[in-house]
């Protein structure tokens, strides 16, 4: 199956899978890559094909770095460390949800309660169907290997972002001007109507509040492309994309 892969800036490539993104920072020379977020366990093909597509492998991927635990970001991370022995980090208070020692993650009940929301129940049907309600915890998940900048293709530097789950990181590639926002900031998403920058619905955030607060952060750092997890590429200041998608939140309140 091939993978939507879009080059967005040097070595850098936004793929879109079923409904979840991942993006893929490769060295100038040499097919080394690192990979954040794997997208559903039903995506494993599409990931495989997307390294492929750019010129890399999967024994070529230094590292995943995962944005957070939700298992259409986790997907196929276990399998590359388990197949391949690469290295997956997380922030460390998402390591133990990685491990699934818990779960911040929307029950199926809550789904259930706002299945008649506009495009909530084809969501379920597409989740179910993309095994999104398998269990596929990492062994041995890390946290980061040190502050700043990691050393991995790319160079990207953590930024913790806490609300979605409690250790939500977006990736900021400041050389570049790309912030990688995961589902702390999106710019679309099956279950919404509105397009460009926004918060996920309510039912998604772990603490809403804190992922409100976490748009603050995310508007303090300099970029002007930003990849969500969900949605398309969003061109222009973050700073603003932030600021509108804060601006939505309150809205709602």
């Amino acid at each position: 199956m091939k993978a939507d892969v879009r080059h967005v800036t040097d070595g850098t490539y936004l793929v879109h899978g079923s409904n979840t993104n991942w993006v893929i920072l490769k060295e100038k020379e040499g097919d080394a890559v690192t990979l954040i977020d794997t997208g559903y366990p039903g995506d494993r093909e599409q990931v495989l094909a997307s390294l492929a597509q750019v010129g890399s492998s999967p024994e070529a991927v230094a590292a995943v770095l995962i944005t957070h635990a939700h298992n259409d970001h986790l997907g196929s991370a276990e399998y590359l460390r388990g197949t391949h022995g690469t290295p997956v980090y997380l922030h460390e208070a998402e390591v133990p949800h990685a491990r699934r020692d818990f779960l911040q993650q929307v029950s199926v009940g809550a789904v259930l309660k706002n299945s008649w929301r506009p495009g909530v129940l084809p969501w379920i049907v597409h989740a179910i169907r993309s095994d999104g309600l398998a269990q596929l915890p990492v062994g041995t998940p890390q946290a980061f290997p040190r502050q700043g900048a990691l050393d991995l293709p790319g160079r990207p530097v953590p930024v913790h972002t806490p609300g979605h789950t409690d250790g939500h990181c977006a990736y900021h590639l400041p050389g570049l001007g790309v912030v990688i926002s995961g589902d702390a900031l999106v710019s679309g998403h099956p279950t919404s109507r509105i397009q460009g920058p926004q918060l996920l619905p309510d039912m998604f955030h772990h603490e809403r509040a804190r992922t409100v607060a976490s748009l603050d952060l995310l508007a303090e750092l300099d970029g002007d492309l930003l990849l969500p997890g969900h949605g398309p590429v969003h061109q222009g200041p973050v700073r603003e994309a932030a600021h509108r998608a804060r601006e939505l939140a309150l809205k709602v309140r």
